[in-house]
Formats: structure tokens, C-alpha cells, sequence
């Protein structure tokens, strides 16, 4: 039986292309490299949302709390061998007036309910994989939307780490793979959902393989 994976994310996992121009290819998203490098043993499914939070509604793009539909989606993927969570970016909108650590523990508590939602044909609990999402760079029609972001955004690694140990999560940093581009300082270009898409495969292998 194929092994699934579930991606659970925002633009990024999405594909949003940092130009403003659409969505990448399903070939070219960083889950679908993922379900390429890894073969016929697994099934790879794609839950990106433009604009997803981890826990908050957002006054201005509604239907965004990634907690709120985090039971739903779940359950009508079930059963789930393991669940990648990358989500953490948007609540560094200047509206939220969240810190980095704040949002490292929306996420991880977010994995923690995963956890509990997420099972595999036994019955036993999915691997949650607690993804920080790679650092900004420089914001261009973002900035005042992202005021404060670059800052926040390069404590990501560490607080994300510290979450998954808290929540028994596993972890991996976006940032060791890829880089957010100079277009608009937030999405991926092509060759870095490739970059990423092949280091998640590796640490999925090795995790379930």
C-alpha cells in the first residue's frame, strides 16, 4: 500500500509564483517534486492556501485560520502516514502583531492537534513534520503588509525547533534548502521548490521510508 503524505501549507506550498503571475505547475510545486523523487510507494497530497495562518483570522482575507480547517481536511485524507506543516509566514502580517516564538508555538500547537487527528491504516499516529518556513528577504510590494518581517523571520529556525522538541514533532528548516525570492521577498522560484521539494523528500524517506 502507498505510503501518503499530506502537505499542509499556504502560497508556498500552494505555488505561488513570486511574480504575481499564477500558480506553478503541479510538476514544479515543491510537493510534486516531492511525489516524483519519491516514487509509486507514496501518494502525495497538496493542501496549500494563499494567505493561510496557523491560528488567526484574518480581518482582511477571510476563511485563513489554518487551525479552523485543519480538522476537515484531515480527516477527509485520513488514514496519513505523515503530515508536513509549513505555516508561520503570514502571521508575520503587521496586522497580527505576533514575535517569532509566538508563532513557532502556533505552529507547534497546531502540530500537536495534527497529532492527535492525523492516523495511519493502523491506527497509530502520523509523523507530523513541524517545517520553519525560510527566512524573507527584501519585501517589495509586501513591505508595509510584512512590516517587521525580515527581523522576525530569521528567528524562525530556532523557535520552530524549540516547538517541535516541546510538541514531539519532527523538524526540519526550510531555510537549509531554500531561499524566498528577490522578486517580492516572501514566494519560492522554480529551482527552489525543486531545492526544497528533494531535501523533504530525503527527510520524509527517512522518516517513514
Amino acid at each position: 500500500m502507498a505510503k501518503t503524505v499530506l502537505c499542509y501549507g499556504d502560497s508556498n506550498t500552494y505555488g505561488a509564483k513570486p511574480d504575481g503571475t499564477g500558480r506553478f505547475a503541479p510538476e514544479v510545486r515543491w510537493p510534486g517534486v516531492v511525489a516524483r523523487v519519491l516514487g509509486d510507494g507514496y501518494r502525495v497530497i497538496e493542501e496549500g492556501l494563499n494567505g493561510r495562518t496557523t491560528r488567526w483570522d484574518d480581518p482582511i482575507e477571510l476563511g485563513r485560520n489554518g487551525l479552523t480547517t485543519l480538522l476537515p481536511i484531515v480527516e477527509s485524507h485520513n488514514p496519513i502516514d505523515l503530515m508536513t506543516i509549513m505555516l508561520g509566514t503570514n502571521d508575520l502580517k503587521a496586522r497580527f502583531r505576533l514575535n517569532a516564538s509566538d508563532i513557532a508555538q502556533s505552529a507547534g500547537e497546531l502540530g500537536a492537534m495534527a497529532k492527535r487527528l492525523a492516523v495511519n491504516a493502523e491506527s497509530a499516529p502520523a509523523v507530523i513534520l513541524l517545517i520553519a518556513p525560510p527566512p524573507t528577504t527584501t519585501l517589495t510590494q509586501y513591505d508595509l503588509m510584512f512590516e517587521g518581517a525580515f527581523e522576525k523571520s530569521r528567528q524562525f529556525a530556532e523557535y520552530y525547533r524549540r516547538a517541535a522538541g516541546w510538541y514531539g514533532l519532527e523538524f526540519f528548516d526550510a531555510g537549509s534548502a531554500a531561499v524566498s525570492s528577490e522578486l517580492d521577498g516572501i514566494h519560492f522560484d522554480a529551482d527552489q521548490h525543486q531545492r526544497l521539494g528533494e531535501a523533504l523528500a530525503a527527510k520524509i524517506q527517512s522518516s517513514i521510508g
